[in-house]
């Protein structure tokens, strides 16, 4: 972890509907070929976790933040740079599964563009 990044107490992984319900069959989140490229999985803060969603995932309909105690993936998980946005993001080096998530919120699409809506 980059030295002057304080560790959150949630990470959060964004997953359509779908992937959530494949995860919860298979017990594994699914993997995104941008994290078959480069090797980790994709997390956010709270705080990165909207503006991620309106980049990346504009266009779904159906999209959850699945919410993940930074304690449970801390082992596995590094702050690195993402360079095209500036800041320091959460990579997770490992399998991401369904123990390690503790609730999952609907991301809810307005305006404005996504905000946190009601826990599932």
């Amino acid at each position: 972890m980059a030295s002057d990044i304080t560790p959150p107490d949630f990470v959060y992984r964004l997953a359509t509907g779908d992937e959530w319900v494949e995860a919860q069959a298979s017990n594994v989140v699914p993997t995104r070929d941008i994290d078959k490229r480069d090797g980790y999985i994709h997390l956010s803060t709270r705080e990165q976790a909207l503006e991620t969603a309106n980049i990346h995932f504009a266009s779904e309909q159906d999209l959850l933040a699945l919410v993940i105690p930074y304690e449970r993936v801390s082992a596995l998980t590094k702050f690195e740079l993402a360079p095209k946005r500036g800041k320091y993001f959460p990579h997770l080096y490992g399998a991401l599964t369904v123990e390690h998530i503790s609730r999952a919120i609907k991301l809810v699409r307005g305006g404005d563009g996504f905000s946190f809506g009601e826990e599932l």
